[in-house]
Formats: structure tokens, C-alpha cells, sequence
């Protein structure tokens, strides 16, 4: 499990959210706009076009008012409305021509208004025409409208070549006022409402089709982008961030690491000085009584001095072998409860980019609840830091495809335990045994001390550290060290 690559999809996917719940916003928004002012155009053509069938019906009422005789009405009327194409007039004690213009007069007379003439084969409301009749005595009026010139086309609200389907309904029957646009898919707006006019039962209709195209592709593709930019740029300030404290961790860990190598390294300065300054004293201790003697004896004492000489010279090479370190943590810090996979991660958080340099696959192998151990943090770390680092070292000696390091945690026997796995060429038997010798290596220019400290420092937090044999090949390294509140010991 690698934190970068989860850290990385994370931003990539709160980026995706953001802006793609920004260009449906926007989306939306310029959905209701357009939903906005479709309606508003279409509550003001049904407005003009109420008013216009209101005007017939007061343009009758004045006729059967005044009772104009035949043709006056017929020569004025049209010229002053035109969408009136002719008055007819039914003459005093006459019938009308027309069997449907004679049932609307007797249905006028029993509602006491204007009413539309029937038109059963829906000729000529098909013709863009209706007629519509007011009866009286002693004379009955009609008007015969022209429905397309309802409204002048300047007063009309919607462009002749707009996007806005409009029409009027009768009885199921259209008389398209204007054909609009339509297409398939997208988004679809409606509008219905009566005219104002019982006399003319038309309901007006209107209907727009907002295609995938209209979207505002262009501002939500700059929205995109500029979300794009923004969480690149955090994302790159939050990279700088984590790779700065990677540094400083492994800054940390390494004069962690050199100074508890100094510990290793004294005591085993200590053992190895310990001879040649033994053999010192002693020849200069036997060349100083050879020269007190009466007479002394020169020759004797110069060969006690020679060999003083070269004991001397043995423990400068001893301490020739000291490596540029820092202090070593105190082995007194008090043990703390430490989940043990949080150091584990944090440690390949810090090897992540040389894992990715050297071509290893990590893998891990978790119980359900990874154990909690008592131990002290920072020795910790320093432990798993110089296991993984002698692992990676390890796997340079095998193709980049076969690298695999594998961490598995579990808990035995009141401790918890940290397994170690790499996929490299493994130990030798006589190997396997000088492991954690001080100053014992196989790497050419290491010094010997690696595993030498870490199993120092497990012990010291009452753990222990041991190592094995991986199958098919490589090495592993187990760590066992105290659960936290449990009753694991020394091992």
C-alpha cells in the first residue's frame, strides 16, 4: 500500500467532483435561464393573442349595438383590423346561408354571447381561418379571422426563425403559429394556457428544445480547466510539503542511524582496543624496569619499546575505523504504545521514491486488527528503516521484474511481529550466523553495524530480532516486540 499513488487519485478525484459538480451547476443555471425566458416569451405572446380574441368579441358587441346596415360593416372593419377578412350579417327576418352558421346563432341566442361557428370537418380552422358569431335582432353579426395575422409580426415576441415551437390548439386540431426547432435528446420545455375569450376556446401552446450543443460548453470547459489548474497547483504545494518532510524524517532516521552506530561502534572499539593497549602497558611497564636495572639492559628494553610501538600502531587502525556520527538516542526512553503498522508505513512513506527508483513491488500481508506494541518510537522506525533499506540493497542483485518486498504484521504469543520479506538472492548458511556480528558484512564499503544496532535495540524494548530463509528465495527478518498491554517478555 502506497500512500503517494492513494494521495494522488485522492486529488484527481476531488478535482473530477469539483468540476464536474461546477459544470452541472452551471449547467443547470443556464438551463433555468433559458427555461426563464422562454416562458416569459410565451406568457406574452398568449397575452397579445388573448387580447386580439377579446377585441372580436368587443368588435361584435359594438356591432350588435349600433346594428350597422349591410356593407358598412363589411367596408370599414377590415381595413381598420386585419385580421378580420370579412363581417357576415344575417339581414333582418332572413336565415343564414350556412347550416353552421345558423346552429351558432341559435347557440348564441341560448348563451347570451358570442360563440365560435362549428367547423365538424376542420377545413377551415386547417385553412388558417374561424369564424366566430354574435346573434341579435334584428341582426346577427360574424367575423371571419385570419389566425395567422392574430398579431403583427412586429408586436410578436419569438424571432419567425427562433428555436420556439409555437401553435394553437382546437379540440386536438393545430394551427402552427410558428415551427421552431426540435430534435431528440436533451431537454425539453412546454407551455399551455387558454386564451382569454370563452367565445374562442383556443389554447395556446408553446414547446423548446434545448439541445446537448446549447450547453455553455465553453465556460464550464475555462471552469474545468481553472479547477484543473487550482488543485494541480495544491496538489504540487502538498507534493513539495510531503517530499520536505520526507527529507527531513530521513535526515533524521540517518543521524539517528550513524549515531547509534557510534554505540556499536565503541563497544566494538572497546573489545578490539582493548588487546593492543593491554600488550602496550606491558612493554612499556617491562621496558622501564629493563632500563632501571644496574647496568640496564638497552637491547632488551629496545624490543619491549618496538613492540609497544606496534601494539600502538594496531590500536590507531582500530580507531581509523570510526565513521562520522551523531549521538545515540538514550536507551532509557520510556516504551510508548505504538501501532506497529503506523511504523511500518510511515518507513515506506519515506522509502516510497526509492522503491519506485529500484523497480520493488510492495506488498503486505495484514490481520484483521494490527497489533499495538510498547516501544520506543523513534528506535522503532530506526529498525524497520534499516531492515526495508538491507532488503531493497538486498534485491539489486535480482532482475528489476522479480523485486518484491513483503511486509507481513500479525501478533504470537503476547507480542507483536513484523516479518520482513524481500525476493533477493538470500544468506548462506555460514553467513546466517555472523548476521548480527558487529562489523560483519557482505556489502562492499558497508561497515557492519546495521543489524548489529537493530538487534541492540529490539532487545533493549524487550523484543528480539531474528533472521530466516524466504521461500522460494530471499531473506526475512522477523521483529518481535511486546504487546501493548499484553504479557509478552524479554525473548
Amino acid at each position: 500500500m502506497r500512500r503517494a499513488p492513494i494521495r494522488t487519485v485522492a486529488w484527481a478525484l476531488g478535482a473530477a467532483v469539483i468540476a464536474v459538480a461546477g459544470a452541472v451547476l452551471m449547467a443547470r443555471a443556464d438551463l433555468a435561464r433559458q427555461r426563464e425566458a422562454f416562458e416569459t416569451d410565451a406568457r406574452i405572446a398568449h397575452r397579445l393573442l388573448s387580447q386580439r380574441v377579446v377585441q372580436h368579441e368587443a368588435i361584435l358587441a359594438t356591432l350588435v349595438l349600433l346594428q350597422p346596415g349591410p356593407g358598412d360593416a363589411a367596408d370599414r372593419l377590415p381595413s381598420v383590423y386585419p385580421q378580420v377578412l370579412r363581417v357576415l350579417q344575417r339581414e333582418r327576418d332572413a336565415a343564414w346561408p350556412d347550416a353552421a352558421l345558423a346552429a351558432a346563432d341559435a347557440r348564441s341566442r341560448q348563451q347570451r354571447r358570442a360563440v365560435l361557428v362549428g367547423d365538424p370537418a376542420g377545413r377551415e380552422f386547417a385553412a388558417g381561418r374561424y369564424t366566430v358569431l354574435q346573434a341579435a335582432d334584428p341582426m346577427s353579426y360574424a367575423l371571419v379571422v385570419d389566425l395567422k395575422a392574430l398579431v403583427p409580426r412586429t408586436e410578436w415576441p419569438l424571432p419567425d426563425d427562433g428555436p420556439v415551437r409555437c401553435w394553437l390548439d382546437l379540440d386536438g386540431r393545430a394551427q402552427v403559429l410558428q415551427p421552431g426547432r426540435d430534435g431528440a435528446g436533451g431537454w425539453r420545455f412546454d407551455f399551455a394556457k387558454h386564451l382569454a375569450a370563452e367565445s374562442q376556446p383556443f389554447e395556446l401552446r408553446a414547446s423548446r428544445h434545448v439541445g446537448w450543443a446549447e450547453l455553455p460548453w465553453a465556460a464550464m470547459a475555462a471552469w474545468v480547466l481553472a479547477v484543473g489548474g487550482v488543485v494541480a497547483a495544491l496538489a504540487a504545494w502538498q507534493g513539495q510539503r510531503s517530499e520536505r518532510r520526507r527529507a527531513e524524517e530521513l535526515l533524521r532516521l540517518g543521524q539517528i542511524g550513524r549515531l547509534n552506530a557510534l554505540g556499536e561502534l565503541a563497544a566494538g572499539m572497546a573489545h578490539e582496543l582493548n588487546q593492543p593497549l593491554t600488550a602496550l602497558l606491558a612493554n612499556t611497564r617491562a621496558a622501564q624496569r629493563l632500563l632501571d636495572e644496574d647496568p640496564p639492559d638497552i637491547a632488551t628494553a629496545r624490543g619491549a619499546m618496538g613492540q609497544a610501538a606496534d601494539q600502538a600502531r594496531r590500536a590507531a587502525e582500530v580507531v581509523g575505523r570510526l565513521r562520522r556520527t551523531v549521538e545515540r538516542p538514550d536507551r532509557g526512553a520510556a516504551a510508548v504504545p505504538v501501532p506497529l503498522l503506523d511504523a511500518a508505513r510511515n518507513v515506506l512513506f519515506l522509502l516510497e521514491p526509492e522503491c519506485r527508483r529500484r523497480g520493488v513491488e510492495v506488498a503486505w500481508q495484514l490481520p484483521a486488527v494490527p497489533p499495538t506494541v510498547r516501544a520506543d518510537p523513534v528506535a522503532l522506525e530506526q529498525v524497520v528503516h534499516n531492515l526495508v533499506m538491507n532488503a531493497l540493497q538486498a534485491m539489486e542483485q535480482v532482475p528489476v521484474g522479480e523485486r518484491r518486498l513483503t511486509l507481513v504484521l500479525g501478533a504470537e504469543g503476547g507480542f507483536g511481529v513484523l516479518r520482513v520479506r524481500d525476493h533477493g538472492p538470500g544468506f548462506g548458511d555460514a553467513v546466517m550466523l555472523r548476521l548480527f556480528e558487529p562489523f560483519f558484512t557482505t556489502r562492499e564499503g558497508g561497515l557492519g553495524l546495521g543489524l548489529s544496532l537493530c538487534e541492540t535495540l529490539a532487545v533493549g524494548m524487550g523484543g528480539s530480532l531474528t533472521a530466516g530463509r524466504a521461500e522460494p528465495r530471499g531473506a526475512e527478518f522477523r521483529l518481535d516486540l511486546p504487546l501493548a498491554g499484553g504479557a509478552g517478555g524479554a525473548r
